[in-house]
């Protein structure tokens, strides 16, 4: 590694954008509180999608498991902030299942269950390449 990734001012400078990339995010998650109170107070979903709230679990998960330690080293804003993505992306997709129509509900689980198994082989496939790069480093 260099001598400019030890140096306090990269660290500082790196700890900033990071924490104010953090508030940007957490902006951006909670956005759609209007829209969900608009669907609350309505008791329908009109003519809302739940696809977006589902791609954006599916980046928080993904973002998520990129700021692991396992994966990456020093990325505790990451993990942080995407975490807090991922329950409020979660606490969407279950209010747009209360109160979407039918024919729309039942859309949203196979979604959701498409998502889990793309998000299980991704990690899988990480945790495996992984074990072949330490694999690697060992022998």
């Amino acid at each position: 590694m260099s001598d400019s990734v030890h140096n306090p001012v990269w660290t500082s400078c790196k700890d900033a954008a990071g924490i104010a990339g953090n508030i940007f995010a957490f902006g951006l998650f909670v956005s759609p509180i209007p829209t969900y109170r608009r669907i609350i107070r309505n008791r329908s979903t009109e003519q809302f999608s739940g696809l977006p709230y589902i791609y954006a679990l599916m980046n928080c998960l993904i973002c998520m498991w990129y700021g692991m330690p396992l994966i990456s080293a020093d990325n505790l804003l990451v993990v942080t902030v995407n975490s807090f993505g991922t329950v409020f992306q979660l606490a969407y997709i279950i209010l747009f299942i209360i109160y979407a129509e039918r024919k729309i509900k039942v859309f949203i689980p196979f979604y959701l269950q498409n998502l889990s198994t793309f998000y299980g082989f991704y990690v899988l496939i990480h945790l495996h390449l992984l074990s072949l790069v330490a694999g690697r480093l060992v022998c």
